[in-house]
């Protein structure tokens, strides 16, 4: 019984740090997002750097039902190029 009230404090400041961390996450996510969302140059960026995030945020908004996102930035980024 002692070890459990010892214990309570701790848990209870792990129990506080995982939800800080949580919020944190979220919150980083969705300034991402927020970012990706509105500036087609961003996403450029983000092509090069983090593929991977960017066809996670391509498919969400697909999940969603906007589409042609992808395709007008692979359109504008090759006649960049030209």
């Amino acid at each position: 019984c002692r070890l459990a009230r010892t214990m309570e404090p701790l848990a209870r400041k792990i129990f506080k740090g995982v939800l800080a961390a949580e919020l944190v996450g979220v919150a980083g996510a969705y300034c991402l997002f927020k970012k990706m969302n509105s500036s087609q140059d961003f996403r450029q960026t983000m092509s090069k750097k983090f593929p991977f995030i960017l066809e996670v945020y391509y498919k969400s908004i697909e999940q969603s039902g906007m589409y042609g996102v992808r395709e007008k930035d692979q359109e504008k980024w090759l006649t960049s190029k030209n």
